[in-house]
């Protein structure tokens, strides 16, 4: 007999329903074992990593962070100052930038790799326009040329807006960018060389590249001393380039150059180019130049030189005339040097200056014959007159009483055959022959018509010494220098010497007067005037021949107590070729400019000086 409930769990089996669901299988203990270790594993690398990070190399990582945005910029320094005898700036530097602009920062109005907010993306969208027309405001050119520079290539990160730009100028531009809420102008320090005179000197002052070193001139020369000692800023931004407040910043001030004084007259300086360069263009000549000293100091109170360049735009000009020929241009002296002959016989007793001397119409010199330049037959001039005539023969006679070391040794006591040391670069030292020349050697050298080479800054200071009674005092064109702290020091040109005595000097300086008063183109009104000139071939190496003529004068006044020299040179002239014609209409000249400029007293009366028997 059945129980009641035996149908719900006795059913017979042919009446049993099959199972269609499987019940889960648990995992087997290795295989768990296995999860949990690797879940191990990785929290475990993810917490080390943490540490290392946070901990170990927690240090590292900011540093490296900080290194991303840390800025370190260059500060350059002041170049020095040139100015002229009176205070007068010929070369200053001007605090400039060169604006820089980021169309990158613009077009993600700042936030450069990060997500821009739809306002970002609404200010940026019309920056450029808006950023174009305040640069234009501020820097000039039309708005279109710096949209062109925003949006050519957008994702550039730098481009040139503008150079030379006066940092005031780029406050103003900043603050207004700044008000505008507008972002990517920067700039990096470009100081500017300013040549406010423009041409004026720039054959002393010269130049300086575009990198700021100076070129030539005295910006090359001084420009150890010019340049100054940069300075460097560090600091930290923010991913916009902004400085952060609270960063860190580090400051080295720059060391500003020191200036220099010149012994330059900027005024006497103007007058002689304009009077050069119209005699340049008068006689054609390849170029020229014109010293004005001092002869009492040596101080250059002027060397003007034509063809000559705007230093602010040395790239436009010639490189021919950016040199100075006065200190660089070798030349026979031509007859100026008959000059330092006659002073050299005159302190040795061998010449009187009014002694009679018979002259022939040639003579004899090595394996050629020496002429006079204009024809005679034979004729009586006292020494004086040999100088006032500028006689060949006469010279070479008269030299031929002393001994060639002598005359060797007063032209190294002159100065010639080394440099003057006057301070400008390229300085040539010339030549003159040993003092076992040849007979034709030292009568060339005599009258100045072969054997021996000249810089002008080497006669200049030659005829100096004469008009400074005897005592050779070498040139100076930098009288003092100041440095960035405000010290001055005054400088000197070298170490004054005597070349002949006090009596062959006022000799000398008689004669150089007796052919003044024998040609009256070199007459001052009011004022005893010596003078000389110069004819020389020029010798050219690629013939090996003589070809073209150096043209030349020199004048000393007043007389009795010279107080201003005038020297000028006129290079291979095309119309002309006596040196009283092509360069002594500037000397005569510049003489009366610098007599009425100086107020020089005017002289007495004139000696007479006759100069034939």
């Amino acid at each position: 007999m059945s129980k009641p409930l035996d149908r719900f769990f006795n059913t017979p089996a042919s009446s049993r329903r099959p199972l269609t669901r499987k019940l889960p299988v648990a995992p087997s203990v290795p295989r768990l074992r296995i999860l949990l270790i690797l879940v191990a594993v990785v929290f475990s690398l993810a917490a080390g990593r943490a540490v290392q990070v946070q901990a170990i190399d927690g240090t590292s990582v900011a540093l490296k962070a900080t290194e991303q945005a840390t800025i370190t910029q260059e500060l350059p320094a002041m170049r020095g100052t040139i100015t002229g005898r009176n205070g007068e700036v010929l070369a200053f530097t001007e605090d400039t930038v060169t604006v820089i602009l980021s169309p990158r920062m613009v077009a993600t109005n700042g936030r450069m790799n990060a997500d821009m907010t739809a306002k970002d993306k609404e200010t940026a969208a019309g920056a450029p326009p808006r950023l174009a027309a305040l640069l234009s405001q501020f820097l000039g050119d039309t708005p279109e040329f710096y949209l062109a520079k925003l949006t050519t290539n957008p994702n550039s990160g730098r481009q040139v807006a503008k150079t030379g730009v006066a940092m005031a100028t780029y406050r103003q531009l900043l603050e207004a960018v700044s008000d505008a809420g507008l972002v990517g102008v920067s700039k990096d320090n470009t100081p500017t060389r300013r040549y406010p005179n423009g041409k004026l000197a720039a054959n002393v002052i010269g130049f300086v590249n575009s990198n700021g070193v100076g070129a030539a001139g005295l910006e090359y020369a001084l420009n150890s001393w010019l340049a100054g000692t940069p300075g460097k800023e560090v600091y930290q931004r923010s991913a916009n380039g902004e400085r952060l407040p609270m960063g860190t910043y580090t400051l080295t001030p720059a060391i500003n150059g020191t200036g220099f004084v010149l012994t330059i007259d900027p005024g006497l300086q103007w007058l002689a180019e304009q009077a050069l360069t119209n005699q340049l263009i008068r006689t054609g000549g390849k170029w020229g130049a014109v010293i004005i000293t001092n002869p009492k100091t040596g101080e250059v109170l002027a060397m003007a030189v034509a063809p000559s360049f705007d230093p602010a735009q040395y790239g436009k000009a010639d490189s021919d005339a950016r040199g100075n020929p006065a200190v660089t241009a070798s030349y026979t002296p031509g007859s100026v040097q008959k000059v330092l002959t006659m002073a050299a016989l005159l302190d040795q007793n061998l010449i009187d200056p009014d002694e009679v001397v018979t002259i022939p119409d040639k003579i004899k010199s090595g394996d050629n014959w020496v002429k006079d330049a204009w024809s005679h037959g034979t004729i009586k001039l006292r020494a004086r007159g040999i100088v006032a005539k500028s006689s060949n023969i006469g010279t070479i006679m008269l030299a031929r009483r002393a001994t060639k070391q002598s005359l060797h040794d007063y032209q190294v006591a002159f100065g010639l055959g080394a440099k003057t040391k006057i301070g400008l670069p390229g300085e040539a030292a010339g030549s003159i022959p040993a003092a076992n020349m040849p007979d034709w050697a030292r009568d060339g050298q005599a009258f100045g018509g072969s054997a021996e080479s000249v810089t002008m800054v080497q006669m200049a200071a030659a005829i100096g010494a004469l008009a400074n009674g005897g005592v050779y005092t070498p040139l100076q064109l930098v009288s003092s220098r100041t440095e960035a702290d405000g010290t001055s020091t005054k400088l000197t040109s070298g170490q004054a010497h005597r070349v002949v005595s006090e009596d062959a000097a006022s000799k000398v300086l008689s004669m150089m007067e007796a052919m003044a008063q024998n040609n009256r183109q070199f007459d001052v009104p009011g004022y005893r005037v010596g003078a000389k000139t110069g004819t020389s071939k020029k010798f050219d190496t690629s013939c090996g021949c003589y070809r073209g003529l150096v043209a030349s004068a020199i004048s000393v006044a007043p007389i009795e107590n010279p107080q201003v020299l005038v020297y000028a040179v006129v290079d291979n002239p095309s119309r002309g070729q006596f040196g009283s014609d092509v360069a002594g209409p500037v000397v005569q000249e510049l003489m009366k400019l610098a007599m009425a400029r100086y107020g020089v007293p005017q002289s007495g009366p004139a000696p007479s000086l006759p100069i034939k028997p």
